[in-house]
């Protein structure tokens, strides 16, 4: 009967094994490319290279890009933009196309590990689009099981935070009642394949909308009073941490307790409009600093204590072609020749100034950020206490 039991044991192991995961340690980056000046694939695998940042997103599935990593070890999730979302949820065979042009042709050389169908979808205003979701995803996802890379590469959709109802506190957030019809059989699949709920979280957007509700310490992990949520006893230091307690809070009231919520984007402007003063130089690097040093605790949320944070920056450049708000075109910790936007410890592909490469963690704890007191010794120092990730 023992032996009986560890065989089962195994034999479940083993399934759980086969499910693909797309996150492998806990800091990744989106890499945008809606710019016409920043640099090309080949030279952004040489940054990501230097920065240490093996987990890599893009928004669509372009060749030169996938040419380009090729070899590099690099783990990238590649996109299904939304225009395509219709097409692949109405026809199985083009979604089979599209797997095998797209992903199949270029494995194993590039490290696909996962693919994101579709975009905030759910929440949005076309109905059309969001009905479709579920189909494409599933089509998708048998796409890849057909061409046998289904243990390799993890289907996903990111969701933006206009699902959610009630947000504040965290333990109160539940699904939007027009949304939670579309979510809960989509998450019931991603439950069947092993796939994280993703997350779009930006307590930049929070606050920029709510400034005066939201203690801009609080946004930027820096000291503050925090919030307590009663009705979970629970307190939390940081607006990112509640944003993601939202999501588990409102998962767990769909029935899914046990799934992992991942943060597929988060960032901070460094420049916006006048409409967006918080989008500055100082904070975005107080941000991407402080998050950073978050994620390299490697430690969960109140909520879920155990389940270690990860998160995917956005973004790697600023894309000076995006539409919309000042603040779209810079949230790049690069800017468009690959040297830095600011010093958090990543290198440019171009030397900064000498100034701009010396660092205090006194001057970060104030906000002022640079000293000319720090060799560039300690400077290295930092650097590979921070990419330990």
């Amino acid at each position: 009967m023992r032996i009986h039991r560890f065989i089962l044991l195994v034999f479940f192991l083993g399934i759980k094994a086969l499910k693909a995961t797309a996150f492998t340690g806990t800091y990744g980056i989106n890499y945008g490319r809606i710019a016409n000046n920043i640099p090309s694939p080949d030279k952004v695998v040489t940054l990501l290279k230097a920065a240490k940042i093996k987990n890599v997103r893009i928004f669509d599935f372009d060749h030169s890009v996938l040419n380009a990593f090729k070899g590099t070890g690099l783990e990238l999730v590649i996109g299904l933009p939304n225009e395509y979302v219709k097409e692949m949820s109405s026809n199985s065979d083009h979604a089979l196309s599209w797997v095998k042009d797209n992903v199949k042709a270029f494995l194993p050389e590039t490290h696909i590990v996962g693919i994101a169908v579709g975009n905030e979808v759910l929440g949005g205003s076309d109905n059309d689009l969001s009905t479709a979701l579920l189909g494409a995803v599933k089509n998708i996802h048998n796409a890849t099981k057909n061409l046998g890379v289904d243990h390799i590469v993890q289907i996903s959709t990111a969701h933006s935070q206009g699902v959610f109802a009630n947000s504040y506190p965290p333990s109160s957030c539940i699904f939007k009642e027009g949304v939670a019809e579309l979510m809960k059989p989509l998450l019931e699949f991603f439950s069947q394949i092993g796939s994280p709920f993703c997350l779009n979280a930006y307590p930049f957007l929070a606050y920029t909308y709510n400034p005066g509700k939201i203690d801009i310490n609080y946004a930027l992990f820096q000291p503050n009073e925090g919030i307590y949520d009663e009705k979970a006893d629970l307190h939390y230091d940081n607006l990112l941490d509640a944003q993601i307690d939202a999501a588990y809070a409102a998962l767990e009231d769909a029935g899914f307790k046990k799934m992992e919520v991942i943060i597929t984007e988060t960032g901070w402007a460094s420049h916006g409009d006048q409409s967006e003063p918080a989008a500055t130089q100082s904070n975005a690097r107080t941000y991407h600093y402080n998050l950073h040093k978050r994620l390299s605790m490697r430690k969960g949320t109140p909520m879920r204590p155990r389940t270690v944070l990860k998160a995917y920056i956005f973004a790697l450049f600023n894309e000076n072609s995006k539409p919309g708000a000042g603040s779209e075109k810079n949230y790049g910790l690069f800017k468009a020749d690959g040297t830095i936007s600011y010093n958090i410890g990543f290198p440019g592909l171009k030397s900064s100034s000498a100034a701009s490469s010396r660092l205090s963690f006194k001057d970060f704890g104030t906000g002022k950020w640079f000293s000319g007191s720090y060799s560039l010794a300690i400077s290295a120092s930092i650097l590979i206490l921070l990419l330990r990730l």
